[in-house]
């Protein structure tokens, strides 16, 4: 299997070199920095399949993959980026990608998706597929107060009843510090932008309780 890298970091493509290098029957053939580079190597060296980085400068990895799909339709390209959002694994998958691995994933779950990729197959790194499995199980649509934990909700219905964070602190034998953090966490699922906000949301729901 002969592999073309694409990533703008050069210690990144290095370390991705030696590791696939390691694998049997996997052959590093050139190594990219840019989208066009990608394009040119790739009608060079005309590689089995193509580790493309999502994020480069100009064109995006998703551009540069088109462009090789272009002049290269039987190449395979597998994804690899940092970003794990469902809305990036989509767009990959929907233009043409063999599949998307997590830049963090380990060793053999990278070396999997070289031979699922190569084989035809589209990959997911398991993370990704969870994320994206969950909205047919409905684990996705879990929001507002029902998306808060148990602690949460208690600190909730404390602030509903006026208390202060340090009195909250006290009843539930916890740090101010950490009924703040709760408070800022909450916020932030519940769509908060202000800490009044919260407060009057707190109170409604208080008064809506069973």
């Amino acid at each position: 299997m002969r592999v073309l890298i694409v990533d703008d970091h050069t210690l990144v493509r290095a370390g991705l070199a030696r590791l696939l290098q390691g694998f049997a029957g996997v052959d590093v053939c050139a190594e990219a920095s840019r989208a066009d580079e990608a394009l040119d190597l790739a009608l060079i060296h005309r590689p089995d399949l193509v580790l493309m980085d999502l994020s480069l400068p100009g064109r995006s990895g998703i551009e540069a993959m088109a462009s090789i799909h272009a002049e290269l339709p039987a190449t395979r390209v597998l994804i690899m980026s940092m970003h794990d959002d469902a809305q990036h694994v989509r767009s990959a998958l929907e233009r043409g990608a063999a599949g998307f691995v997590v830049k963090d994933a380990a060793p053999l779950e990278l070396e999997l998706a070289l031979r699922t990729a190569i084989g035809g197959e589209v990959f997911l790194s398991p993370r990704l597929s969870s994320k994206m499995m969950a909205p047919l199980f409905g684990r996705a649509k879990t929001t507002g107060v029902d998306a808060l934990s148990n602690r949460q909700r208690q600190i909730l219905d404390m602030i509903g009843r006026g208390l202060s964070s340090k009195e909250i602190g006290v009843a539930l034998d916890i740090s101010v510090k950490t009924v703040e953090t709760h408070r800022a966490r909450m916020m932030e699922v519940l769509g908060c932008r202000r800490a009044n906000e919260l407060v009057l949301l707190a109170a409604r729901q208080g008064r809506s309780g069973p």
